[in-house]
């Protein structure tokens, strides 16, 4: 099978990866050290849509404390437990730093990207359709 891989930047990635969150069926993984409100914005009202059609999330990220600055703790203890309110699994993984997310064990990103917390910074992720590099990659994360 032929892989399908594009690269995107931090002011093309968001349509695309919006696009197939929408478009999932079964399950989304999303690894992210950071989480943001400001990026959780536009992301939670997905996360919702994607929810109520039964569809299972799932947040790695790392633990609030690992952070640095307290406004950022912050955050991230705010979304975090916004996100398990509405229904989302959230794993913690002591120092992660590991950008990825894999949209129905099929569709992966991997790059330098925050998916949860990106802003103002120049980042790169590659989006391969690719089941068995999808599936190479749960296994090679050992998380799930």
């Amino acid at each position: 099978m032929m892989q399908h891989s594009i690269l995107y930047n931090e002011q093309t990635f968001y349509k695309q990866f919006i696009d197939d969150l929408l478009h999932a069926k079964h399950e989304v993984i999303i690894e992210s050290p950071f989480i943001t409100s400001n990026r959780m914005e536009t992301l939670s009202p997905i996360f919702e849509t994607l929810l109520a059609k039964e569809i299972e999330i799932t947040l790695v990220t790392k633990y609030p404390g690992e952070h640095d600055e307290e406004f950022f703790r912050d955050q991230a203890t705010e979304e975090i437990l916004s996100c398990v309110e509405m229904g989302v699994n959230v794993q913690f993984v002591d120092g992660l730093h590991r950008k990825t997310a894999i949209i129905d064990r099929e569709i992966l990103y991997e790059g330098s990207l925050n998916i949860l917390s990106q802003n103002n910074s120049r980042e790169i992720m590659r989006r391969i359709d690719d089941k068995d590099e999808a599936r190479k990659l749960l296994k090679f994360l050992k998380v799930f």
